[in-house]
C-alpha cells in the first residue's frame, strides 16, 4: 500500500484526487495539506512539517505559492513528488530541475493521458505537414483559471518546435499588427468562459484542407486518475525527472 500525502487535499482537484483514490486498491491517502484542515477521513496539516505519518509519494494539487513550500519538503524527507499545480514560474520550474537531481519529481504539464496522447501524435502530424501546413492552437477553460496560455497549449507549442525543421515564433496576440502571418509562426489562443473544464485544438491550416486535432476533457477527474497513475509510478523510484511521456511508454 503507497501512502500519500495529498497537498491541496479539499480543493477542487484535491477532492477529486480522493474520489479516485477510494477505488484504487493500491494506495491510500495518509494525509493532507491544506488552508483548509476540516471534512475529510484522514488528519490535515496547515503546516508539512506537522506531519508524522508515513508517506510514500507526494501528490501536489494546490497552489503555486505553496509548491516551493512542498518542493522543500520533497527534497528534505527524500520523498518522490507528483507536481499537477499549474501556473508555476519558471524559476520554479528551474527548481524542479534543480531538486530532481537528488530528488523523484513527476511533473507534466497537463495530467490527462489524453491530453498527452495528443501530445505525440500532433508532434508525428508536424513532422509530415509543416511544410505546407500553418499551425495554430486554441486552448479553453473556465472563467477561474489564472494562467493564459494553459501550460498544456504551450507544451503542445513546444513539442512541435522540437519536431518542425524550422525555429517557430510563438504569436499569442495579433490585434496591434497589421501584417500577413508569417510562415513560421505557431498561434496559441486562449479562451476563458463558464466551467469549461479544458479543451485543446490543434489546426493544421493547408491550401484547401484543414486538419484538426482535439482533447476535452468534461471532467477534473481525468486529471485527478492521471495523478493517482503517476504516483503509483512514482513509487520507489530514484533520483530523476519523470513525466507523462515516461508513464505512457508503460503502455
Amino acid at each position: 500500500m503507497i501512502n500519500i500525502l495529498l497537498c491541496g487535499a479539499n480543493g477542487r482537484m484535491g477532492n477529486a484526487v480522493r474520489r479516485i483514490a477510494k477505488d484504487n486498491a493500491a494506495l491510500c491517502i495518509a494525509a493532507g495539506f491544506d488552508i483548509n484542515t476540516e471534512g475529510t477521513d484522514f488528519p490535515v496539516y496547515d503546516n508539512l512539517n506537522a506531519v508524522t505519518e508515513s508517506i510514500d509519494c507526494i501528490i501536489d494539487f494546490s497552489h503555486p505559492s505553496l509548491t516551493d513550500e512542498v518542493l522543500d519538503y520533497a527534497r528534505k524527507n527524500k520523498i518522490p513528488a507528483v507536481i499537477c499545480t499549474t501556473g508555476l514560474s519558471k524559476e520554479q520550474i528551474s527548481k524542479i530541475e534543480f531538486y530532481s537531481k537528488e530528488t523523484p519529481i513527476f511533473f507534466s504539464a497537463n495530467m490527462s493521458l489524453g491530453v498527452n496522447l495528443l501530445i505525440d501524435l500532433v508532434s508525428k502530424a508536424s513532422k509530415v505537414l509543416e511544410s505546407s501546413f500553418d499551425i495554430e492552437i486554441v486552448e479553453k477553460h473556465h472563467n477561474q483559471k489564472l494562467d493564459a496560455p494553459s501550460g498544456t497549449a504551450l507544451a503542445i507549442a513546444d513539442a512541435i518546435s522540437d519536431t518542425v525543421a524550422f525555429n517557430p515564433k510563438y504569436v499569442f496576440d495579433r490585434h496591434s499588427v497589421r501584417k500577413k502571418r508569417d510562415k513560421e509562426e505557431i498561434g496559441i489562443h486562449a479562451v476563458r468562459g463558464g466551467n469549461i473544464v479544458g479543451e485543446h485544438t490543434v489546426i493544421f491550416a493547408g491550401n484547401d484542407e484543414v486538419i484538426e486535432v482535439k482533447h476535452s476533457a468534461t471532467s477534473r477527474e481525468v486529471f485527478a486518475v492521471g495523478a493517482v497513475r503517476a504516483a503509483i509510478f512514482m513509487y520507489e523510484k530514484g533520483p530523476g525527472l519523470y513525466s507523462m511521456s515516461d508513464l505512457v511508454k508503460e503502455y
